[in-house]
C-alpha cells in the first residue's frame, strides 16, 4: 500500500488547540497609517486568510486612506481614529478596546505600537482585562533615539514580537528589545492569487511602447530608502544595450517629483513610466520581464516575493532581509546597494539571457512555495493568537463564574 503523500502545509488549514470561553478569539489589528505600504497589504493578506470560524477580527488605523478604504471595500470591520496627539488617540482606542472586549490586539508599525500598548495599559490601569499584546515589527528604519528608549520603556507591556526577518531581529535587538519574546515570521504570498496570474495585456497600449517592448519594473513606495535614483542613474546603460526596454515605475510617493526631475536630467523620457497607484498590481508585475527591487533598506521586500511567485526573474539590493530570501544565481540575482553599474549589469543580464532568466524564474516560483506562502505565515500568527487568548481568558472565566 501506497503511504500518503504529506499534507502540503500551503493549503493545510490550521488545527487549533482548546481556547476557553465560547466565544471566538477577538482579535483587533491595529495600523499606524491607512495609506498603501508593505505593513498594510501584510494586514489585508493577513485578515483575509484568518480562520473566521475561530476569530472574530476587526481592525483600527489611525489615519484613513487607500488600504482603509480597501479593506472596507473588502467587507472587514474597520474603525478609523483619526487624531494626530498620541493622547487623544490612545484614550480612544481603550475605549474601543474595552467595547470590543478585545482578546489579542496585534499592533502594526511604531505609531501602532506605542498607541495600542498604552492603550492597553490603560485597560488595566481602569480595572479592565488587558489584552495580550502583540508587535509586527515591518520596518528597517532606524528610529530615532527618544523613539527607540519610548519602545524601551513600554517593553514589558508587549507580550511578544514578530519580526519578519534575521536582519529584522537584528535591529530589534541593537535597540535593546531583545528580552521581549520573538518570533521570526515571514511575510507570506497568495498563491492562489499570484501563481496562475495572466499579465495585463493592455499595458503596452496605455503606454504607448511598442509591441517589442521588453518591461523592467520596480513596485514600491516612491520614498528614498527604495532606491529609486540608483535604477535610474543605471537605466541608461541598460537602454545602450537593450534599445527596446522600458522601465515601469510602479507606485505612489513623496519622491515623483525628484525622481522625474532626474529623468528629464538623463534624458531617458520615452523609456521611463511613472504608472501612480494601480489596482491592478498582480497583473502588472506578471507582465514585467524582469522585476527590480533597488531599496537601500529593506525588511523582506514583500513586492519582490509576489513577482518571483508569478516566475518573474529578479534582481534587488543584497540587503536587510532581502538575501534571506534570494541566492544570488540561484533563484535571482543580488546586487550591491547604491551601485548602478552593478545594477545595469544584472537587469540586462537577464534580459538578453533568456534561459538564466527563465531558470531563475521557475526557481524564484519554487522558493515562494516552499518558504514563503500565506499559509505558512498565517498559521504562524494564529498560534500565537492562540497563546495569548489562553493566557488571558482564564481569568475571565473564573470571573464569569464566581
Amino acid at each position: 500500500m501506497t503511504p500518503p503523500l504529506p499534507e502540503d502545509p500551503c493549503v493545510a488549514p490550521m488545527v487549533h488547540l482548546p481556547v476557553p470561553g465560547p466565544d471566538r478569539v477577538r482579535v483587533v489589528e491595529i495600523l499606524a497609517t491607512g495609506t498603501n505600504g508593505g505593513a498594510q497589504e501584510h494586514v489585508f493578506n493577513l485578515v483575509s486568510r484568518l480562520d473566521r470560524s475561530f476569530y472574530d477580527v476587526s481592525i483600527v488605523s489611525l489615519s484613513n486612506g487607500s488600504a482603509v478604504r480597501k479593506l472596507q471595500k473588502a467587507g472587514f470591520d474597520v474603525t478609523v481614529i483619526d487624531s494626530p496627539d498620541d493622547a487623544i488617540a490612545t484614550a480612544t482606542l481603550a475605549a474601543h478596546l474595552a467595547d470590543r472586549r478585545a482578546d489579542v490586539i496585534h499592533n502594526h508599525m511604531y505609531r501602532a505600537e506605542l498607541v495600542g500598548t498604552k492603550a492597553a495599559i490603560a485597560l488595566r490601569d481602569a480595572g479592565h482585562r488587558r489584552p495580550w499584546v502583540i508587535s509586527t515589527v515591518h520596518s528597517s528604519r532606524v528610529r530615532p533615539l527618544d523613539d527607540q528608549a519610548e519602545l524601551r520603556r513600554l517593553g514589558s507591556a508587549i507580550d511578544h514580537l514578530i519580526v519578519v526577518s534575521r536582519a529584522i531581529d537584528r535591529k530589534v535587538v541593537d535597540e535593546g528589545r531583545g528580552s521581549v519574546p520573538r518570533t521570526l515570521v515571514y511575510n507570506g504570498v497568495d498563491l492562489e492569487r499570484y501563481s496562475s496570474q495572466e499579465p495585463c495585456c493592455t499595458l503596452r497600449d496605455e503606454y504607448g511602447m511598442g509591441d517589442d517592448a521588453v518591461l523592467v519594473g520596480v513596485v514600491g513606495r516612491l520614498e528614498l530608502e527604495k532606491g529609486h535614483p540608483t535604477l535610474l542613474e543605471a537605466w541608461p546603460s541598460v537602454l545602450a544595450r537593450v534599445p527596446n526596454a522600458f522601465l515601469l515605475i510602479v507606485g505612489e510617493g513623496s519622491r515623483l517629483d525628484a525622481l522625474r526631475a532626474i529623468v528629464r536630467d538623463l534624458g531617458v523620457e520615452r523609456h521611463v513610466i511613472f504608472t501612480g497607484r494601480r489596482d491592478d498590481i498582480p497583473a502588472v508585475t506578471a507582465a514585467f520581464d524582469v522585476a527590480v527591487l533597488p531599496s537601500y533598506r529593506e525588511a523582506q521586500g514583500l513586492s519582490i516575493l509576489e513577482a518571483m511567485a508569478m516566475s518573474r526573474p529578479v534582481v534587488a539590493s543584497n540587503v536587510g532581509g532581502i538575501p534571506e530570501m534570494i541566492e544570488s544565481g540561484v533563484n535571482g540575482l543580488l546586487v550591491p546597494p547604491q551601485d548602478p553599474a552593478a545594477l545595469a549589469d544584472a537587469i540586462t543580464r537577464l534580459l538578453v539571457d533568456h534561459p538564466l532568466a527563465d531558470t531563475l524564474g521557475r526557481a524564484g516560483h519554487d522558493t515562494v512555495h516552499d518558504r514563503f506562502c500565506i499559509q505558512l505565515m498565517v498559521n504562524a500568527v494564529q498560534e500565537l493568537y492562540d497563546q495569548g487568548a489562553r493566557l488571558v481568558r482564564p481569568r475571565e472565566v473564573a470571573i464569569t463564574a464566581g
